[in-house]
């Protein structure tokens, strides 16, 4: 079994790279992909481990794309760290980061909230700050009692403390991937809030930007949801992979590997994935 979907301290995880290769080996996994958000600063130590290990460890990256009404998010595998126009790009994703979380935090502030900077930073372990590190801050507060009061109350699109922030066209966040030699895979298509045959129409524009897999199986698809993307997978042509979203102490429920308990997700995806990346 394989995980090509989880989270390190480098982005909104609770786990080192190197303790999340423990894990990994310890649930017996054959290979995983760290999947940190708008940065691969944690790849260098994850890779050295996973090599150690006996683990396979693959390059992986989460960027969040342009879409309404719901979120969109796209997974890079297998492309080279080193490309400077990923870095470039990527660097760009982390300043409009920034500037958002002035903005949450402004937000947060001006609603009588008692919150600083440097207690959101210091929950975070890496560059990229998010959403997940205001709400943890927020609860070490005792402004809310947990994450879920946190983003519907304040956090959420739409809620008073919500802030947009720069984000990549769809298009332009699959051509990065590849351009770095990666695969683009649309993450968990659930979360695009949209009917199958919107969800169809968008799959086969986003095919024709170069969009190389779709992740099929993952913690929060229900069966028949797994069925369709599996169905719409196969006729489009594109890899299907899966991952559990695995964040550690923030998402507990979430298992490396299992995520609520039935994921699996089978190695023999993974040849697949490999043929989608640019020739």
């Amino acid at each position: 079994m394989i995980d090509l979907h989880t989270h390190s301290t480098f982005s909104d995880g609770s786990l080192t790279p190197e303790e999340l290769v423990g894990l990994a080996a310890n649930a017996r996994l054959e290979a995983v992909a760290l999947t940190d958000h708008d940065t691969t600063g944690g790849l260098p130590r994850f890779l050295a481990s996973a090599a150690c290990s006996g683990l396979r460890g693959i390059t992986g990256v989460e960027i969040s794309a342009e879409h309404h009404p719901g979120a969109m998010h796209i997974l890079g595998y297998l492309f080279d760290p080193d490309h400077a126009g990923l870095q470039e790009q990527l660097a760009q994703l982390r300043v409009g980061r920034t500037a958002r979380n002035r903005q949450i935090l402004e937000k947060l502030q001006a609603l009588g909230l008692e919150l600083t900077w440097d207690e959101v930073h210091a929950l975070a372990g890496g560059e990229v700050v998010g959403r997940p590190h205001f709400a943890r801050a927020l609860i070490a507060r005792g402004h809310v009692q947990d994450k879920a009061e946190a983003f519907s109350k304040l956090l959420a699109r739409g809620r008073p403390a919500y802030a947009e922030r720069f984000r990549l066209s769809p298009a332009a966040s699959i051509q990065m991937i590849r351009a770095a030699g990666g695969v683009a895979v649309l993450a968990h298509p659930c979360s695009l809030k949209l009917g199958q045959k919107a969800l169809r129409a968008l799959l086969v524009e986003l095919c024709a930007a170069g969009l190389g897999g779709l992740e099929v199986y993952h913690s929060e698809h229900n069966p028949s949801q797994t069925r369709l993307y599996h169905r719409l997978a196969t006729e489009l042509g594109l890899a299907l992979t899966g991952g559990s979203d695995f964040h550690g102490a923030l998402m507990p429920d979430i298992k490396l590997g299992r995520g609520f308990g039935g994921l699996r997700v089978p190695a023999d995806l993974l040849p697949k994935l490999e043929a989608q990346r640019p020739a």
